[in-house]
């Protein structure tokens, strides 16, 4: 079996790929640009440059595989940047793995999403526009719904770290009550390998998350504890933060969007259905076992 993995290069992608490849499955990697993809042709990987904007370099990435694996996605930029990368660049991808006869296509989601929150943001609902698409399809769809991403190379987790260990106050977005439910980053990984072959997974979707669900008020407790340090916490009202996102979220690394801040406002971000624990028996990281991996 061959896979193809879009979104390769990105901070879940290489991590999905190494455990493919650590099944000794053949991946090729939809990458724009081959120079940044060096980790990937160590491993033994074939690249495919293209874009998922661009269906006849898809038609060649997808030829002769068995299998997509679909992580490309974007946090930020206008609504038509949601509809061009994620919507169209997703249906773009499922043409071209109908045409060249791939059997199974992975998509990866977002937990949260659902049809209350589906038109929250532009975020949620390129993910909806995602879904359908695949859905709709004739392949054997697996769609994964992740929690936040912990892992120590990327994602939101270094910068929590760094917030924790060097601001002389930590900054709880609302009340802290919201609870969140962090999956790491090879345990995903590992989630996503098996879902190219796990027949049991084939048409369903799984919602991901780790061993725990924690409010925010006790994973940045936690997280201190891990660092060794002692500062306080300071409640900081969604309102304020919202002002201060209209005025930063532009910027090049803003802490914040409002789009983000919308999501959070949402409520708990934690899995509701057991079902990817049972499909796929993996054993799960411990939250407090991240945090030290992280720090």
């Amino acid at each position: 079996m061959k896979v193809l993995v879009t979104g390769g290069t990105g901070f879940v992608g290489p991590h999905v790929v190494h455990a493919l490849r650590a099944r000794e499955t053949p991946v090729r990697a939809l990458v724009r640009d081959p120079a940044r993809a060096t980790r990937l042709t160590a491993w033994g990987v074939e690249l495919a440059r293209g874009d998922v904007t661009d269906p006849a370099s898809l038609r060649a990435a997808c030829e002769g595989v068995d299998a997509v694996i679909h992580l490309v996605a974007i946090i930020r930029g206008r609504p038509e940047d949601f509809e061009r990368v994620m919507s169209q660049g997703t249906r773009n991808v499922v043409e071209a793995a109908q045409e060249a006869g791939v059997r199974r296509f992975v998509l990866a989601s977002a937990l949260g999403l659902d049809e209350r929150t589906k038109d929250a943001v532009p975020y949620f609902a390129a993910k909806w526009e995602m879904e359908r698409a695949v859905r709709e399809s004739p392949l054997e769809d697996v769609i994964l719904r992740p929690s936040f991403v912990f892992g120590r190379d990327g994602g939101v987790l270094p910068t929590f770290v760094r917030l924790a260990r060097f601001a002389p106050v930590t900054p709880i977005i609302g009340p802290g009550t919201q609870r969140l439910q962090p999956i790491w980053i090879e345990d995903l990984a590992e989630q996503y390998a098996l879902a190219v072959t796990e027949q049991a997974a084939a048409g369903r979707t799984f919602e991901l998350g780790g061993p725990e669900a924690v409010s925010w008020n006790e994973f940045w407790a936690r997280l201190k504890r891990a660092l060794g340090v002692r500062r306080p916490s300071v409640h900081v009202p969604f309102g304020a933060m919202r002002l201060q996102a209209t005025l930063t979220e532009r910027l090049p690394g803003a802490p914040v969007t409002r789009d983000q801040l919308t999501m959070l406002a949402l409520g708990d971000n934690v899995v509701t259905d057991p079902s990817a624990v049972e499909t796929f028996r993996l054993p799960l990281v411990s939250l407090d076992d991240q945090l030290r991996r992280a720090t």
